[in-house]
Parts: C-alpha cells; sequence; structure tokens
C-alpha cells in the first residue's frame, strides 16, 4: 500500500471487543482492576487485532536512523559521524537496543532512511532517501517528495514485517539532531512556546541550549509551517526518522497491530500520524515518557498514559523494549490466569 491507500484502510479499534476484554479481566481471580494500566493495555491490544486472545509472540524494534542539517549550525553536543556509528552497532547487534531487546526476545532492525554517509551492517535496511535532511535553519528540511518516500517506507518496512508474522512492533530512531527537529515539530503542532518543547538532547550546555532554541524559533519563523497541514510541518522543519516512524505508525493501524512508542522523537512522529488519521490513536501504546521536557506534553496531547515513568531518553527504542516484558506478564494473566469460576475464591470472599 502507498500513502494514500494506508491512510484509507485505518480503522478505529473493535470498542465491542474490548468492552468483552474488560469483562473479562473482572472474572480473572484477583481483585478488579489490579493490574492498573497493564489492563487496560492489553485491553487495547484486543481492541486492535479483533482477537479474544492476545499474541504479541513475535516482535520488533524499527529504528529509523537519519542525520540532519542542522547540526551544521554547530550547537550539537556530537558529531554527525555518531549517527552512522550507532547505526551499525545495531546492524551489528550490539547496541544498547540490542543488548536490552534480547533480553526481551524483541529483534531490531536498523532502516537507514537519512544516514549521511553509506552504513553497513546485516540488521540495516538500505532505504535511505538522501544524506541528511538539508539545514532547516537556512532552508526547509525535505521537499513533498521525500516527505511521503519517507513515510512510505515506514509503511513498507512494517508491511514487509507482518508478512512475515510480526505482532507487536516498537519504534526507535538514532539521529544526532533530532531533538531540534522533533521540537520544531512539536513547537508548531502544539502551538508551545520553543523553551517550553526543546531539551538539552545528547547532553547540550547552557549555551547550547540557548542557542538551540534560537535556531528552532528562526526556522518556524522563517519557513511558517502550517500547523493545519502536519505534512507542510514535517517538510519545513521535520527529519527523515519522523516521517519513517510515521508511516510505522500508519502502516501499523492498517493492518490491526499494536505498535510501542518509545521517546520524544517517536512520540512526536505518532502526533503528526494522529493529526494525519485520528484512528492511528487507537494502535498506539506508548512504552515511557521521555525525560525530555516535551516527552509529556507529547504524551498529554496524544491522550497516553505510558507504562513506564524512569526518565529515559536514551532513544533506539529502548524505552518500548523495556515495556515489553511488562506486556508479556499482563498477557500472561490475560491468556492463562484461571477465572473465579475455576475456582473455590469467589465463595471464600463472600463468606468473610
Amino acid at each position: 500500500m502507498n500513502y494514500r491507500e494506508t491512510l484509507a484502510a485505518i480503522e478505529a479499534a473493535d470498542t465491542e471487543a474490548m468492552e468483552k476484554a474488560r469483562a473479562y479481566w473482572d472474572t480473572i481471580a484477583k481483585p478488579p482492576n489490579s493490574l492498573g494500566k497493564l489492563e487496560r493495555d492489553i485491553t487495547k491490544i484486543i481492541g486492535m487485532t479483533r482477537n479474544p486472545k492476545v499474541d504479541i509472540s513475535k516482535r520488533t524494534v524499527i529504528a529509523m536512523c537519519a542525520d540532519n542539517g542542522v547540526v551544521e549550525e554547530g550547537f550539537a553536543a556530537s558529531d554527525p559521524e555518531v549517527t552512522a556509528i550507532i547505526t551499525e552497532l545495531m546492524g551489528a547487534a550490539i547496541s544498547c537496543v540490542c543488548r536490552m531487546a534480547k533480553v526481551a526476545n524483541c529483534d531490531v532492525l536498523a532502516v537507514d532512511i537519512g544516514v549521511l554517509r553509506e552504513v553497513t551492517g546485516a540488521n540495516i535496511l538500505q532505504r535511505n532517501v538522501r544524506r541528511a535532511t538539508r539545514n532547516l535553519a537556512k532552508e526547509p528540511a525535505m521537499t513533498m517528495d521525500e516527505v511521503i518516500q519517507a513515510i512510505e517506507v515506514g509503511i513498507e518496512t512494517v508491511q514487509e514485517l507482518a508478512a512475515k508474522g510480526y505482532n507487536l512492533f516498537a519504534t526507535g530512531e538514532m539521529g544526532i539532531g533530532n531533538t531540534t527537529s522533533s521540537s520544531a515539530v512539536a513547537s508548531v503542532l502544539l502551538g508551545c512556546e520553543v523553551e517550553d518543547v526543546t531539551g538539552r538532547g545528547a547532553g547540550l550546555s547552557d549555551e547550547g541550549l540557548v542557542r538551540k532554541i534560537e535556531v528552532i524559533k528562526n526556522a518556524i519563523s522563517l519557513h511558517q509551517p502550517d500547523p493545519n497541514n502536519p505534512l507542510d510541518v514535517l517538510a519545513k522543519v521535520g527529519g527523515l526518522d519522523i516521517a519513517g516512524l510515521v508511516g510505522v505508525y500508519l502502516a501499523c493501524s492498517a493492518l490491526r497491530l499494536p505498535v510501542l512508542v518509545d521517546g520524544l522523537i517517536s512520540s512526536v512522529a505518532a502526533l503528526v500520524a494522529v493529526r494525519l488519521c485520528p484512528a492511528v490513536s487507537d494502535y498506539l501504546i506508548a512504552s515511557h515518557i521521555s525525560a525530555e521536557p516535551a516527552g509529556s506534553i507529547v504524551l498529554d496531547a496524544l491522550e497516553l498514559e505510558p507504562i513506564i515513568n524512569a526518565d529515559m531518553c536514551l532513544g533506539e527504542g529502548t524505552g518500548a523494549v523495556a515495556a515489553i516484558p511488562i506486556l508479556d506478564m499482563a498477557a500472561v494473566v490475560f491468556n492463562e490466569m484461571a477465572t473465579y469460576e475455576d475456582t473455590s475464591i469467589e465463595d471464600m470472599v463472600n463468606q468473610i
């Protein structure tokens, strides 16, 4: 499916299936609602998949890797070469997210959607749209054709993996400068002050943070992105990794598959996807809340509550991976736990 076909295929989750799941939770031999958000998210997965049993056994992180031309402005704490290095570590299955994913029995696929130089590795999908975005401080980051192409990279990647049986997706990214583009997109779409949604990223100094905010403000003033047109915002001040993740969310929604939202960059991509098609929100599960200033702001706008609050801001999909074992435990309770009808617990409770 292309971008337009994918949008047209997205339907809201099945509310009747969710009501049945909620009712079933109440029959399980434990105090009602005692698993809190985990009951909520398992119920949501059932509404997505229309399956009365939860199967999230084959899962993967899709990490969109791309550089950002705005690093030319000189305030970034790291060199763009770091993007390529970490992408290749993912390709060799030895980056942070790969180590964590092994514990969570989760695969990791790095996608070169816009890395500045060529990268190699067994687990790197070569889908480079262009070698980094343009410098948004001076010109629009992407053309509209490049935005659509990047979104369709995400769509095609999910389609290929879903055809192989993957039934739980997690989002991740890697790219020096991508908190700058993410903060710019969030500021425009949410109508927030740039200062309120801009943080230190990979460790900016006070001086670097001031410069980062100034660059974002000037870029928004220069390009005048239309807050009512998410694609225009992406093209003018966004990133290739964000656009690719938008495609991941759209495709998961169209295919009725759950997708875990990672940190700031992934959340901003989710916001764009929901602005393009509100029903996408039915297929999103917030894994954690980013320590970046915009982390809670964007999740609140999406009306998502995270499973984890651990002050993480690493990226790569690490927060999303950390949530998977928790969902596994909740799914086991839902799928396998005895009900009150199967035990004598209810009679004992009634006698107390």
